[in-house]
């Protein structure tokens, strides 16, 4: 049987970005030879309608980021998370990268939040996946195990720079968390972690060579995965940070790195690696 080769569409985060105007940063973003972007909805109602009129004039994709969901109880957490899945599926974009519940919610409750994205997702056909992140229901490998086995339809973003920097470890005794976690999978935020944090200073630099070259293993799993199971298309964010994230030079207030300039070379990285004649990559 011959497996489709799916189109891997590789987007930026408009996080470390908020100082821009709008259109400046979508500009920057398109000739950089990005196929889209990964954020939040404007709260603005006049930079959500230029977001939404320049991705669709310039046929570029978007998975929207919900992390607004607040509340000082479960309930109004619940009906918050509801609010704002809503608000990220207007512009109906290729799917919502949630940071779902909390890591002090029980979990019956942050299984409740995983219904209630399912439910959204059968509702309004958008799918809704939950980022493995510090502070949410999926902050540490050990933890998604249960929800895996309860709900098969659980799905998830790949960021595992959390989980390396949660376990101080580069995930060695969670193989088989992580074989899960791998054909669970359908976004990826493309960031290197190591074990004492969620990113490395400069993926490029040889020291964090061990680290790059895991994860990448770890996306290339799923984009196999992926690609065996006939997945038309799908997206990864190349998701390095600005402070505190990026590391800063002590006393200067100076970030050690270009936070734009890392995300490209990831871009570029990935854009190679994953190639091929079929490919979204072979552009003009």
């Amino acid at each position: 049987m011959t497996i489709r080769k799916m189109e891997i569409k590789i987007l930026s985060p408009q996080w470390g970005h908020e100082h821009l105007p709008l259109t400046d940063f979508l500009d920057k973003v398109r000739l950089s030879g990005y196929d889209g972007v990964d954020t939040w909805i404007p709260l603005n109602k006049d930079d959500k309608r230029l977001l939404f009129d320049y991705l669709q004039q310039h046929q570029m994709y978007l998975v929207s980021h919900q992390h607004r969901a607040e509340g000082c109880t479960f309930k109004k957490f619940r009906a918050s998370f509801i609010e704002n899945l809503e608000e990220c599926a207007e512009p109906k974009p290729l799917l919502i990268n949630s940071h779902t519940g909390r890591d002090y919610f029980s979990f019956d409750q942050n299984l409740a939040l995983i219904d209630t994205a399912l439910e959204f997702s059968a509702k309004t056909g958008i799918r809704v996946v939950h980022e493995t992140h510090r502070g949410r229901l999926g902050y540490s490998p050990q933890m998604l195990t249960d929800f895996f086995a309860t709900r098969p339809d659980f799905r998830i973003t790949a960021d595992f720079s959390h989980w390396v920097c949660v376990t101080e470890s580069m995930l060695e005794n969670f193989t088989l968390i992580m074989d899960e976690a791998v054909k669970r999978s359908i976004h990826i935020h493309a960031r290197v972690g190591f074990e004492q944090g969620p990113q490395v200073a400069d993926p490029r630099a040889p020291e964090w060579a061990y680290a790059l070259h895991q994860f990448l293993g770890w996306w290339d799993k799923i984009i196999s995965v992926n690609n065996q199971l006939g997945i038309p298309l799908f997206t990864i964010t190349t998701e390095f940070g600005p402070e505190p994230y990026m590391p800063k030079v002590p006393f200067s207030n100076k970030p050690m790195a270009n936070q734009f300039e890392i995300n490209t070379f990831m871009k570029d990285l990935l854009c190679k690696r994953y190639n091929t004649p079929s490919s979204a990559f072979n552009k003009p």
